[in-house]
C-alpha cells in the first residue's frame, strides 16, 4: 500500500501459464500488497497463487495487474482497458487500503469499487473483492465504516469476498516479525499466509 510517486512507476506485472485449455484467465487489480513491494520477485501472493493453481491442477492463467500506490479511483480509471487487453474470466479486487491511507472518503471508496465490480460482471466476468482494515488509530468510526464497505459492495454486487487480506499477520503476536521496516508492507514470509487466506475462498471460485 506504498503511496510514493516512486512506487507508483511500477509497471504491470505479467504472471502467465501457458494459455489454459478451460479458458481461465484470473486477473488481480492490486496495490502494493499485491505488485510485490519490496520483495524477491516470484515471492509474492499473487505469483504463488499461479503455483498453487498449477499444483491444484486448475488450468489458469494468471494476470498481476497491481501497481504499488493504487487506489480505488486509479483502479476503476484502468480496469476498462484491462478488461478489454486481458478478457478475463476471473477479476480480485485488492485496493481500497491506499485510499484510507490517504484518509479518502469511504463513499467514494465504495463508489469506486462498486463501478469496479459491476464493470467485471458486465464484461462477462466473476468478481472478488478482497477486504482491507485499518488500525484503529485512524479513527474507530472511519476504521468501522471502511472495513464495511468491502462486505456491503460484495453483497449487493453478488461479488466473491475475502474478508481481511492480512488476517493472522497483521494481527498475529509479534506483528513486527511480518512486516517490513515500513510496518505497512509483509515481508516475504507472510505471502503464504496471505495466500491461505484468499485461496479459502478463490479455490471453489475459480473451479
Amino acid at each position: 500500500m506504498h503511496c510514493s510517486l516512486v512506487a507508483l512507476a511500477a509497471l504491470p506485472q505479467g504472471f502467465a501459464l501457458a494459455a489454459a485449455p478451460s479458458g481461465r484467465v484470473v486477473m488481480v487489480l492490486g496495490d502494493s500488497l499485491s505488485a510485490e513491494y519490496g520483495l524477491p520477485r516470484g515471492t509474492g501472493w499473487v505469483a504463488l497463487l499461479e503455483q498453487r493453481l498449477a499444483r491444484g491442477k486448475i488450468a489458469a492463467k494468471v494476470i498481476n495487474a497491481s501497481i504499488s500506490g493504487e487506489t480505488t479511483s486509479g483502479g476503476r480509471s484502468r480496469l476498462p482497458a484491462l478488461l478489454a487487453q486481458h478478457r478475463p474470466t476471473h477479476v480480485v479486487i485488492e485496493l481500497g487500503g491506499n485510499d484510507a491511507l490517504r484518509g479518502l472518503p469511504v463513499a467514494m471508496t465504495r463508489d469506486n469499487l462498486d463501478a469496479m465490480t459491476k464493470a467485471v460482471k458486465a464484461a462477462g466476468a466473476k468478481a472478488m473483492l478482497i477486504g482491507m482494515q485499518m488500525p484503529p488509530n485512524y479513527g474507530a468510526r472511519y476504521a468501522q465504516d471502511f472495513a464495511a464497505v468491502f462486505a456491503s459492495v460484495a453483497k449487493q454486487d453478488g461479488a466473491a469476498l475475502v474478508p481481511f487480506l492480512l488476517a493472522g499477520v497483521a494481527d498475529a503476536p509479534q506483528v513486527d516479525a511480518w512486516f517490513q521496516p515500513d510496518r505497512i508492507h509483509p515481508l516475504a514470509k507472510a505471502h503464504p499466509l496471505i495466500l491461505d487466506n484468499v485461496w479459502a475462498v478463490l479455490e471453489p471460485w475459480v473451479r
